[in-house]
């Protein structure tokens, strides 16, 4: 039997998260979303993310979180493990993480980055955790489309290829 791949080791369970980030140079950045098939625009704004600061923390919505968001019934299409293991994978990402809930705010919470993005498609004013962040002193940042990608626009294209 092989050893585990290196980046396995970013892989950190919510309850653990705090202990193993409390080593992370700081300033933190922490961004959160599905990531479930991974393309360019995603890799693009991760390495942007990272770039922020010194560390980046990746929250990802569990499957059930993930149905919630009203995507499509067959969401997300990669399992959290899978879609884990892919994100921890990423040079620019220092530990992954995940989410049962709606929102990660118990986790923004918990680990006080310095730094919050999400994608452009997100008004700061929306960002979960936004106020949060900005009354410690910290940035929230909205990082602009680079490459106008998306898992469901992927998807939709597979589906009508294979009418």
């Amino acid at each position: 039997m092989s050893a585990a791949p290196v980046f396995e080791a970013k892989l950190t369970p919510p309850q653990e998260i705090v202990r193993k980030a409390a080593v992370l140079a700081r300033p933190m950045v922490f961004t959160n979303g599905v990531f479930d098939l991974l393309h360019r625009g995603h890799v693009t704004y991760l390495a942007q993310a990272r770039a922020l600061g010194q560390s980046l923390i990746v929250a990802l919505n569990d499957d059930d979180s993930t149905r919630r968001l009203g995507k499509a019934p067959d969401r997300p299409i990669n399992s959290l493990a899978d879609r884990a293991a892919v994100i921890a994978a990423l040079e620019s990402v220092s530990l992954v993480t995940w989410f049962t809930e709606d929102t990660p705010l118990s986790l923004i919470q918990a680990l006080s980055p310095e730094i919050l993005v999400k994608g452009g498609d997100w008004p700061i004013q929306n960002i979960v955790g936004a106020d949060w962040v900005l009354d410690r002193g910290g940035q929230v940042i909205s990082i602009a489309f680079e490459h106008q990608q998306s898992t469901s626009n992927i998807l939709q294209k597979i589906r009508q290829s294979s009418i």
